[in-house]
Parts: C-alpha cells; structure tokens; sequence
C-alpha cells in the first residue's frame, strides 16, 4: 500500500488535548506528525484527539452518507443528482468501478486514523499515558478496521512496518489479509481490551465508554458471525474459507453478540433510552443519553466547529448530509391574491429544522412511505423522521403581506402549512397539469387551503424533507439565519437503542435468550417507545398520546429477520446505516431490487417500477484507483488486488 508519514498522519487540523482540568477537546492546527511527535505525552494526546476529529471527515461528509443509503430500500437518486448518486442507484445510470469517489472516502480516511492509534498504543504506556486513554485509541482502530472490513472484505493489517505497528515509512506496497484475521488479529482483540480499559463515564463530553465498546463488539461478533453462516453464498475477498482461526462456529458468535449487547444494556453507563422518539431527534436535545459517538460541530466558533458558519463547503468537515435528501421547496409559490395573479415564494430557505439547504440529491421511494412507514398514526417514528409539511415563512425574509392566497385562493398566514405530504393514499386529490399555481404540480382537495401530494405521488423533484438531520441555529435572531451553511449540529453514529437490535438480531440467529428477553420483547422495547408521543410535527403542536400497547401487541409472535430489519429502516431511517445492514444479512438484492417512484417533472405522479441489478460481487466494494495506482506492482497483481467483478 502507498502510504507516506503525511498521508498516514495528515489532517487539515489536528487536535491536542489541553492540559488541566475541563471537558472539552481543544483543536490546534497542524499540517502533519512527524514519527517522534508520538513520544512525548502532548503527542500521544494530540494524536487521540485526531481521532475525534476525524470522525468529521467521514459522518456528514455526504457522498460518504450516499454511499450507505442511495442504492438500498431507503433512497433512489433525487432531480439534480450527479454521476456520484446516479452510479449508487445500480438502476442503469452508469457503473459502479474504482473510480466512484464515494467508494473509495472511507479508503482514504481510515488508515490514517488506524496508523495515528497504533502510533499511541505503541508509546504512551511509555510517556506515561493511562490504560482509559489508549483504551480509547483501541477503540478506534478496532472501529475503522470494522468499516473497512463490511465494506471492502479483507483489508491490509500491515501498513508498511509490521501488523498492527505504527508505520514511519512512505511504502509501495501492500498485502491483504483476510476477513478472518482483521476480525480474529485487529478487531476484537482491540475491542475486548477496550471493554476492560474504558471507564463507564466519559473522560470528557462525547469520548468513547466502555458501554460503547462493548455495542461496538457486540455488532461485531453478530456481523463475524453472518460472514461466517455465509446463507446466500455470497463471495468474499481475498478468497478464504468460511473458517474462524479461532475454532469457533457462527453460533458461538451469535451467543457472544447477543451477551455482549445485554451487559451493554444491564451495565449502560451514562447511557439510556430517550422517553420518546421525537425527543432523539429534537435538534435542541442534542448530545443526549441515547447517543454514545457523533461527530461534533458547533455554531459558537468556526475553529471548533471546523468549518465556515456562513456558508457550506460542499466537502468534510462540514456537516452537509441532510442537504442531499432536502428538495428544493422554495419553488413552491403563493399568490399575493386570490387569482395568483402575482405569486412569492412562501416557503423561504431557513436555517430552520424542518428546512435547511436545498440539494435534491437523494429522494425517499414510495415503498419508504407506503410500506416502511405504513403506520404514521401510532408509530411517532414517521413524524419523527420526515418533514411532511412546509409552512410559510416568508414574513421571516422581509415580505410585507400578512397574508397570501393558496391552494383554493384560501388564504394563508405565516406559520400555516402551505404544501403538506398525506399520509395516506387520498381519493379526490385534483392534480393539475405540469407546474399549476403551486409551480411544484401539487394537488388541491376541496376546502383545504394547503396544496397536498399524497404518497403514491412522489417523485424525484417533491418529496419528504428529513426533519431528524435538519438544521438548528440559534442565532437566527427572528429571520431566516444561515441556511446555506453546513449543519452545526453533531451527526449521531452509534445509540444506545442499537444494543436491543444487535441482541434481537442474534436471539432471531440461534442465539439462547434469557428469560423475558427474546427477540420479540427486545424489539418491544423499541417500538413501545416508538407508540410514545410528546409532540406532532405533521400539525405543529404539542400531542400527547400513548400507542405503546398498540405497536407491542401488533408486533409478531416470531419475529424474522426481515421484521427486525424492517424495525431497524422505521429505528434509523437515512441515518447512513442501511448498506451495512442489508450487507451484513444478505438481503440487499432481495429487499432493495426494486423500488417505486414518480420523474424528475415538477407535475409527474404516476409512480413506476425500476429495477436495480445487484449482483453478488457488488456485497464488496471496490478498492479506489487511487490505491491501485500508487503501487508499485504488476498489473496482474492489482489485478488480484482488486476485489472480483471490477477489474
């Protein structure tokens, strides 16, 4: 592998860990590490601290998020994507090879981080830097092996000086290990001394605990062990058996999975479950007791937060992943009267949760909203997740009518929905040909003063927004704020709540469950919470209700692997997990091998069927021509290095 102290170490801005007393990670530009910065105890704590900022570097960065969500059950490619969005769809739009950039983002990011840890695990014992800590660099290398693995198969273990040791010097070369011995040498190892060496509390705001190893070796042992079951024979590379060098059965790391996860949840830390859903995702309870690692942003400071707060770069650090699935919504128009004989556009672009930046990237399907979220009554996680209606804004840009005329030639005040999403298929929705006077092809249903689409009707231009990444200022100051910049909210990466899924999913595997904890009333767990409502978003008010019982009873006897996955799409929705998991159970194809949605015409709402071709090489990713191209081999040999089905 072409590796070079400054690709390794490189970061645009480095951090250092502050000394004295304070729960915060202080960042302190630097270009590179040169190899002696590990040994000295500055170093050692500037190189963890890289670790957390790097997390920006993949969570938020969108192409990245593109790559775990377009192409799976949950999201198609939206009106203005591009070749990136287009290629992951795996609709016909173009080939998925070695030079799709977001295929090869986690490449370029992860052996950085991993060479940066095993540059502190190597040398802080001897500068005098505690167990906790490197407990903490452990974790991260286990963290990024884990990505690479489920993405590409085997991944290099030795960078160029050793497995698992530090590298010092630039190298040409670079030699593949298996599946098995990046799970049985680099990722477990690391893990279980990281479940020893943690504290239960978090050194600081955000650090890594031991309950989150312990997830994080859970969802391991549970992804270990389909690779091992293999049950739809899909391949793997570098070609190996299915054979755990350790003796072990697929069975025996289903048990494990599901142990792990219960210590988890019986020994949870600071951790717990937020009362209801709503509560997860309400961008001014951020950082709560159900998220256990993000990637931090912040609107206080453009050094901390590691990116302009003025306007989005398009690129990492910043946050921009929710801009992808936000469709242009200030084309909707209203008129200043009756006949629209002059229109404005009501819905402003705001730095606002329901709204944010326009990109139009990424679209949810009609399956998502006819069949994922079939039960938007007592299921708050639909609610909780999209935003189903746009209301007007536009006395926050300075406008001076107090009221404007809508659907009907009703008239709307700010505040008032000016275009809503049905929740269910509607009789009578009167469409009118191409733009009409909403200038977006929305519908009228009699006496509504709100334009509608219901959900057979969306299309790759008007569809959902996503309330749950949404943007969230507070220095709007009663206008339209920021909205061009990139989200200074955390972008969440593992919950609490997943411990439940990952022990669920092993029970459903074989594994033996203890009393009053099988699969079924695991998920229970999950969905009782999802019954429980504090707020309706759809109508912008405070609701209180409890359909607990409901969603708990409805749940089946003998819960399958395609209900928990189901549960987990309703859990996670567009939170950039779904590749992984569709991967990891081997139902991509069969889950994802067709879809349902509208064109790309501000008008269209007649749905059709698109089918993907996913074939079994495309479980893997391919190794970027970036890495094939810097090494100095045969091209026979990057032949073999490159995973099968994209040389």
């Amino acid at each position: 592998m072409k590796f070079s102290i400054k690709s390794l170490l490189g970061a645009t801005a480095i951090l250092v860990f502050s000394a004295g007393c304070q729960d915060v990670l202080e960042e302190q530009p630097r270009s590179f590490y040169e190899p002696g910065f590990f040994q000295t105890e500055r170093g050692v704590q500037g190189g963890l601290t890289a670790l957390y900022a790097n997390l920006r570097s993949l969570y938020g960065q969108a192409y990245y998020y593109n790559s775990l969500i377009t192409g799976t059950d949950e999201a198609t490619y939206a009106q203005s994507a591009d070749g990136n969005f287009l290629v992951a769809d795996l609709s016909g739009q173009g080939e998925l090879n070695s030079t799709w950039y977001p295929g090869g983002i986690l490449w370029g990011t992860a052996f950085g981080d991993i060479n940066t840890a095993s540059g502190i695990i190597e040398n802080a014992t001897d500068v005098g830097i505690s167990d906790a800590l490197i407990g903490e660099a452990r974790f991260f290398r286990a963290f990024d092996y884990f990505n690479l693995v489920q993405t590409y198969g085997g991944v290099p273990l030795d960078l160029g000086s050793g497995p698992l040791v530090f590298n010092t010097n630039p190298v040409r070369v670079s030699t593949r290990n298996t599946v098995p011995e990046v799970y049985t040498l680099a990722i477990f190892p690391d893990l279980r001394r990281a479940v020893e060496d943690l504290p239960d509390q978090p050194r600081v705001t955000g650090a890594v605990t031991k309950p989150l190893a312990r997830l994080m070796l859970a969802k391991a042992y549970l992804t270990y062990g389909w690779w091992l079951e293999n049950p739809n024979n899909i391949p793997t590379y570098p070609q190996t058996d299915r054979t755990d060098p350790d003796g072990h059965d697929a069975a025996w790391y289903f048990q494990e999975a599901y142990d792990m996860a219960l210590s988890g949840i019986d020994n949870p830390g600071p951790f717990a479950l937020q009362p209801t859903y709503y509560d997860v995702h309400y961008a001014p309870n951020d950082r709560n007791s159900e998220i256990m690692l993000y990637a931090d942003h912040t609107e206080e400071s453009e050094f901390y937060n590691g990116g302009s707060l003025t306007y989005g770069s398009g690129g990492a650090p910043d946050n921009f992943a929710v801009w992808m699935m936000t469709w242009n919504y200030t084309v909707i128009r209203s008129g200043t009267d009756p006949d629209f004989t002059n229109t404005i556009a009501s819905v402003q672009r705001e730095a606002a949760q329901p709204l944010g930046r326009p990109w139009t990237r990424m679209a949810p399907t009609v399956d998502v909203l006819t069949e994922t979220f079939e039960n938007k009554d007592q299921d708050s996680r639909y609610d909780g997740t999209f935003t189903s209606v746009y209301r007007g804004n536009w006395d926050r840009a300075g406008a001076p009518e107090e009221v404007l005329y809508n659907a009907n030639g009703l008239p709307v005040s700010p505040g008032d929905a000016i275009l809503t999403f049905l929740d269910e298929p509607t009789p009578g929705i009167s469409y009118p040909e191409g733009q009409g006077r909403s200038n977006i092809g929305a519908g009228t249903l009699p006496g509504r003063s709100d334009f509608v689409i219901g959900p057979l009707g969306v299309s790759r231009v008007v569809y959902p927004g996503l309330w749950k990444l949404g943007t969230f200022r507070t220095d709007n100051n009663g206008g339209l704020g920021q909205p061009n910049a990139g989200s200074t909210r955390p972008f969440n990466i593992v919950k609490f709540s997943e411990l439940y899924f990952i022990a669920a999913e092993a029970a459903i595997m074989g594994a033996n469950t203890e009393s009053g904890r099988s699969a079924r009333e695991l998920l229970n767990v999950i969905r009782a919470r999802a019954g429980m409502w504090r707020y309706d978003n759809g109508e912008d008010m405070v609701y209180d209700a409890d359909f607990s019982e409901e969603l708990t009873e409805a749940t089946p006897d003998e819960v399958d692997i395609y209900f928990l996955l189901a549960e987990r799409s309703r859990e996670y929705y567009a939170e950039g997990v779904r590749w992984y998991d569709l991967v990891r159970t081997q139902t991509w194809n069969e889950l994802a091998g067709e879809y349902m949605i509208a064109g790309s015409a501000y008008g269209d709402h007649t749905p059709v069927t698109v089918q993907r071709t996913i074939e079994p090489y495309h479980y893997l990713r391919p190794i970027p021509q970036g890495q094939l191209d810097g090494m100095e081999l045969e091209e026979d040999l990057k032949d073999l290095y490159q995973n099968p089905g994209y040389e």
